[in-house]
Formats: structure tokens, sequence, C-alpha cells
């Protein structure tokens, strides 16, 4: 299965499986100024390499309808080796240097290698900034200590555009009649165990929707799901880590050594929480504020993510240096509930169920059965290419495990720095 590893023939796991991209993912090369810097078009995805202390420029021509999100995805090292500040952070500025928006997104207390994204976008709004039509500059810059992580870290890159709005429900649900504090066990979320395979990343993430799901978390690996959320709803999560089976005596404490996360349809973090890892069984959890179009201008937080209608993407992380401590791995057991039933939205003037920012019949159907990520979902092959075109990119970038297939992703990666250092 694409994305987990088996395991190995004496007991032990293979290495997890590295951040799979889009299948549709171009490469591209950022530069260090807007001189030159490459172009990213709306809804297409983008794959580079950043380095140290570097900062990677793109161009995006940007209109005067459409809300812009651009999001950054830096495939840390899941084998460790990161620090808590290493991350990344992203900004969007317009042609004369104002700050549209940007924030920083990093490994966190846990300080190991993960899947790290961040967004920065364009909303459209009176008397505000960055509203006129042109020429914008999106920056990528890894930060943290300069010698932690050596090496390249994987970037995938995504735009999309959200259509402008012409009217309908804009505004922002009155009132406060929910909690984000972590339910106590979600409504609905009951029943049988279903079994799920979590994914490497956006991509690839197992669709799931109100029930309860089982799956296998071995140490330095993250999984991805994703959960379809209409306007009006919201979600409720418990995330249940079982205990591990120590070995050399004595309980570890690792801080932060269990991580659960929830980001947005455009890739920006909603939720965060994480848990010591001592080889007991753990529960962690939240529940979000409803979806609603008017959130994106609230400052409270945790609710101005909750801005969209599509697919919310949840993953759950354990720390690598737990692999020095435990047999094997854990048993991972999500109670999800998506609650409410949905509501009238925006009227948006372009279609934003291509766009991605809606829920089909079709998405809740996949989502209430466990059924794989759909190709065109996921970033699938774009008119003109073929499957293998696709595929080759895929495999070029996720190293599962070891053997040629790692080799060849190192490769690819280690030409691409070359190619930027020896430019000019």
């Amino acid at each position: 299965v694409p994305g987990r590893p088996a395991a190995a023939a004496d007991g032990r796991a293979d290495p997890p499986s590295a951040y799979r991209t889009a299948e549709d993912a171009e490469r591209t090369e950022g530069t260090a100024s807007g001189t030159g810097a490459p172009e990213l078009k709306a809804r297409h995805h983008y794959t580079d390499a950043i380095g140290a202390g570097e900062t990677l420029t793109y161009r995006v021509r940007l209109d005067e309808e459409s809300n812009a999100h651009l999001s950054a995805v830096a495939a840390l090292p899941p084998a460790g080796g990161t620090a808590y500040g290493d991350g990344v952070e992203v900004t969007l500025r317009s042609a004369d240097g104002a700050r549209c928006d940007g924030m920083r997104a990093t490994a966190g207390p846990g300080g190991f290698g993960l899947p790290v994204a961040a967004t920065a976008s364009r909303l459209v709004r009176p008397n505000a900034s960055c509203q006129e039509a042109g020429e914008y500059l999106f920056t990528v810059e890894r930060t943290g200590d300069a010698t932690s992580g050596p090496g390249d870290w994987p970037l995938e890159i995504s735009f999309l555009a959200e259509p402008g709005v012409t009217g309908g429900a804009t505004e922002a649900p009155g009132g406060a009649g929910w909690s984000t504090e972590p339910p106590a066990a979600p409504g609905g979320a009951g029943g049988l165990p279903r079994k799920v395979r979590g994914g490497t990343g956006f991509n690839d993430a197992a669709a799931t929707g109100t029930g309860v799901w089982r799956d296998r978390l071995e140490p330095g690996e993250t999984l991805f799901y994703r959960i379809p959320v209409d306007w009006g709803q919201r979600l409720r999560v418990t995330a249940e880590v079982g205990g591990a089976e120590l070995t050399g005596g004595g309980a570890p404490h690792l801080g932060s050594g269990v991580l659960l996360r929830l980001h947005n349809t455009a890739r920006t973090p909603v939720h965060e929480q994480g848990a010591a890892f001592d080889g007991r069984p753990k529960k962690l959890g939240f529940s979000t504020a409803p979806a609603a179009f008017g959130h994106r201008f609230s400052g409270t937080a945790k609710v101005g993510e909750m801005r969209f209608a599509g697919w919310y993407h949840l993953s759950v992380a354990l720390t690598p240096e737990a692999a020095g401590h435990m047999e094997g791995g854990v048993d991972l057991t999500l109670r999800l509930a998506v609650e409410g039933e949905p509501q009238p939205g925006p009227a948006y003037g372009g279609d934003a169920a291509a766009a991605g920012f809606a829920v089909s019949d079709e998405d809740r159907e996949r989502a209430a059965e466990g059924r794989a990520t759909a190709p065109e979902q996921a970033g699938g092959v774009k008119d003109g290419e073929t499957a293998g075109d696709g595929a080759l990119r895929t495999v070029g970038i996720a190293g599962i495990g070891a053997g040629t297939v790692l080799l060849l992703g190192l490769a690819v990666w280690t030409l691409a720095a070359r190619r930027r250092t020896a430019g000019p």
C-alpha cells in the first residue's frame, strides 16, 4: 500500500515512508529574489527543495475577485535530526513590497521530523491592502538552526484560487454555542472500529468520516486522514494511542512525543495538541468551531481557520525516539464526529467544487466508507500527460524504505540542489 511500509522479516518496521506529493506536481526552482522568479499558476502544485538558511521566491498573478491561498509543505526528515524551531515561514507581498499575509509553521515542541505546512492568503475585502490585480511575490523561508537537519528539504507548493463571492451566507454565525475544548467522547462516534490506512500527507490522506477508525502507528511516522466538513458543520476528534511493549527496562519520557494536528482545506494549521510518550496509553482531542465563510475575518485563535467547506486534514505523529524504547508500533484509534446539518454557504461566482471549496455527496460517501482518495482530488494527471509521468515524479520524491527507490529520490533532490547552486 503506498505510504505504508510492511514489517520486515525480522519483525522490525521499515523506515517511515516519505511525504508523497501530488501526482501532477510540476518541478520548479525558486530564486533568491523576485528577479527571474518562476510563476506559479492557480490550481497547480509544484515541487522544489530548500536548503538551510535559504529563502525562495515565486511570482503569482492575482485578479480582483478571487481569494488566493498559497501554501508550502516542507517534508522534514522523518528519521529525526530536527529541532523545535525548524520549519518554514511563508509571506505574500504586493509588487510594491506591502505585506499581504504570512505565517510560520515549525516542527513544534517535539522537535522531530514531520510534514510542516504554512499558508499565506490574499482575502478580498473592502478597504484592505493587496486588493489590486497584478503581480505578487510569494516567499518561503527555511527557519531554525542552520546546523540542524543538514541537507535540503523537499517542498510542495500549492496555489488555490477560491472564487469570488456574489452573496449568500457570508457572515459569521451569531453567538458562540460551541466550544473548542477536547470532547469527552465525540457524539455519534460509537460502534465497532473499522480499519483504515493513513497516508503520508495531504495528497494520499485516507478519507474518513463520523465513526471509529483503527490504524497502526510506527515510531517516526506521521499518518494523515481527510474528513469532509461542510458549511455550518463542526468536527470533534479523539485520538487514542495504545500502550507500547517497552524494552530495556524503565519507562521513557519523551516530551511531546505524540502529536495531533488539524489543517484546513488550504493547508492552514487549525489545531495542535501534543502528549509525552512514556509507553502508556494516551488520549488527545479537540472540537472545532463550525465552518463559516465569515470566520476568515475573526481574530480568535482556532476560529479564523475554520473558514472553508471542504476536506480537512488530520494527522497523528509518533517521535522516532520511541523506536529505542519499544518493539514495533502502537495501536491508533480515531473517534470522529462531523456534527450538524450542512447549512447554506456563500454564493460563489465560480465553480467552488472544482476549486476544492465544497463538499459533494460523493465526498461524504467516500468518507463514510473509508475509501481511498480519488486521484483527481490528490492532484491527478493533467490533460496531455500519461499516468506514468505523474508516477515518476511521485517515486522520485517519495522514498519508501531502503533500496533503489530511496536512492533515486535522493539523486533527484541532489540534482535539483546542484542546479540551483550552479545557476546564475
